[in-house]
């Protein structure tokens, strides 16, 4: 069954169809969340709170986008909500566990994942948000700019300052 179908049908009172939409979009919206704030727990919290706000307005939600731009763009606002709240949010370590490689690869991933983890988390919200929805979830310029509530141009712009300030860190850096 497409999105379509299951959106008419959740709206319409069907658990299953609501249940079905929220699953199938689980690790799109935790995985964005989690490069967003870069902390699991703060994560978890952001994906559970915005799916009870799908459930409680799914009747609200006029598919002119996928299901998981919607979900996307309540998580981000429940994001921006918080760093007004709180500047000072505390950062989980993550490791990249590898079977297929060998200890001095692996070891030398960790530090290349976790170098390039703190410069996306060095840009401000505006440009990082912008670099993972382009570049780790290929939404297109229109989607971004409807997501974030800015204009095409300013998108754009972000994403251009995104990736020159990544490029002269990890050059900074010596990771290219």
């Amino acid at each position: 069954m497409d999105d379509i179908s299951l959106i008419e049908k959740a709206k319409s009172g069907n658990i299953s169809a609501l249940n079905t939409l929220l699953s199938e979009n689980y690790s799109i919206l935790l995985g964005y969340v989690i490069k967003m704030t870069g902390n699991p727990d703060i994560s978890q919290d952001i994906v559970q709170e915005t799916m009870l706000k799908a459930v409680v307005n799914i009747k609200k939600f006029i598919p002119k986008a996928k299901f998981s731009t919607w979900l996307i763009t309540i998580s981000t606002n429940l994001y921006r909500d918080l760093l007004r709240k709180t500047k000072n949010l505390e950062l989980i370590d993550e490791t990249i566990e590898s079977k297929d490689l060998g200890p001095e690869d692996s070891v030398i991933s960790n530090i290349q994942y976790k170098a390039v983890k703190e410069i996306l988390l060095k840009l401000p919200f505006e440009k990082r948000s912008v670099f993972i929805l382009k570049h780790y979830y290929g939404y297109k310029y229109e989607e971004i700019a409807e997501i974030l509530k800015c204009p095409i141009g300013t998108v754009r712009s972000r994403l251009h300052n995104s990736i020159k300030f990544i490029i002269s860190e990890m050059d900074r850096r010596r990771l290219i």
